[in-house]
């Protein structure tokens, strides 16, 4: 199922994903009030806290032309290194869980892939964490390279908007 329509009135998903409980797990939680500064002017730009909802955000992800998913990504490089993942790179899977309870994001994603229903196109940007101790402030290291995430998804909107 393709959903392609005129590039204005296609709708640009923002998801920030990430627990802000374990310092820089919680970078796309804490980078989405500068990106609605940022995308002020983009109509078309919904900006989501998906935080750690789980399936809740079925319906977001389904409903989106182009979604782009905002998360903190342990790629073993150094922290503060920006990430981005595109389209069947981005994992998605149902994994084995402890309990049912234990519904993650890369679920949601293999949910929308048997329903047919995936975005026209996702990319995943991240930030390597350089901590994850329980605690709600970023790290250094990574609150440093913000900007650079705010420019990152600001350039991927322009693609995706053009």
């Amino acid at each position: 199922m393709t959903k392609l329509k005129n590039k204005q009135t296609n709708k640009i998903s923002i998801l920030g994903i990430g627990n802000t409980l374990y310092s820089d797990e919680g970078v796309a939680i804490h980078v989405l009030p500068l990106l609605e500064n940022a995308l002020a002017g983009f109509e078309n730009v919904e900006i989501i806290e998906g935080a750690t909802d789980g399936m809740r955000l079925l319906g977001p992800v389904e409903e989106a032309d182009y979604l782009l998913i905002i998360d903190a990504i342990n790629a073993g490089e150094a922290g503060g290194t920006l990430i981005t993942i595109s389209n069947d790179d981005i994992p998605q899977y149902f994994g084995v869980k402890m309990s049912i309870h234990q519904v993650g994001f890369q679920e949601v994603l293999f949910a929308s892939k048997i329903r047919d229903k995936l975005p026209n196109e996702m990319v995943m940007i991240g930030v390597q964490p350089e901590s994850l101790v329980l605690g709600v402030e970023l790290s250094d290291t990574v609150r440093a390279v913000l900007p650079d995430l705010v420019i990152a998804v600001v350039e991927q909107v322009k693609k995706w908007s053009n």
